[in-house]
């Protein structure tokens, strides 16, 4: 194997153990949200330094890549796409402790389970959790037969994002005094459906790097 391509093996390496790293964190908070888990909460807070030193770590060695070998064509691709897809990673993993903390300060009463279900909460968990995982299978596989799938599911996270809406309206209209959680929880759904957006970049990065298209700002040109 050439010296470049141990470099890029390793930078490689680094990715999916950060991936690995995220996706623990998207079900560690999911976990603590729905179970009002506030010691499993401290441990996704715990572990968001370990996602920034990640980010940094493989931003440094992608930087060093460019200047060290001037890569070319689908190497630069794979290189540029892995700086943003890490960035974005490290914002998914900031909205999962955000929910965390949202868990532990317990500001207010903590929607009951009944509302949780009334408002799909495991379910857009459940869906960012899929397409993170699936983005990952299409990264390592090199194969973008899958982005399709995983950029519709962002649809479905949107649609019950936007159901929830209209729940919590109703919710607060029936009892008022309860408004301030009511919207503490709306701001915990929006959290999520930022993350299945955030998705939906990986995604786009990852058809850059293979098919060499441009999807950003796709919805715009339509």
């Amino acid at each position: 194997m050439k010296h470049t391509e141990q470099e890029l093996a390793l930078i490689r390496d680094a990715v999916s153990q950060m991936w690995g790293l995220v996706l623990s964190q998207l079900e560690k908070v999911k976990q603590a949200y729905l179970t009002n888990d506030a010691e499993l909460a401290r441990e996704v807070c715990s572990r968001e330094k370990r996602v920034d030193s990640f980010e940094l770590k493989i931003d440094s060695d992608c930087e060093n890549y460019i200047a060290l070998f001037s890569p070319v064509a689908v190497d630069l691709r794979l290189v540029l796409s892995l700086i943003k897809i890490c960035g974005t990673l490290e914002r998914i993993a900031d909205f999962a402790d955000g929910i965390a903390r949202h868990v532990i300060t317990g500001d207010c009463e903590q929607p009951t389970d009944t509302l949780k279900e009334e408002l799909q909460v495991a379910a857009m968990f459940d869906t960012v959790i899929t397409m993170l995982s699936e983005s990952f299978v299409a990264l390592e596989s090199e194969n973008t037969r899958l982005t399709g799938k995983i950029l519709a599911q962002d649809a479905t996270i949107d649609t019950i994002y936007h159901n929830a809406i209209n729940i919590l309206a109703d919710f607060i209209q029936k009892d008022p005094s309860r408004a301030v959680c009511a919207l503490q929880t709306l701001l915990v759904l929006r959290k999520i459906e930022r993350m299945g957006d955030h998705c939906s970049n990986i995604v786009e990065e990852i058809v850059f790097y293979i098919d060499a298209k441009i999807l950003k700002h796709r919805k715009s040109q339509e």
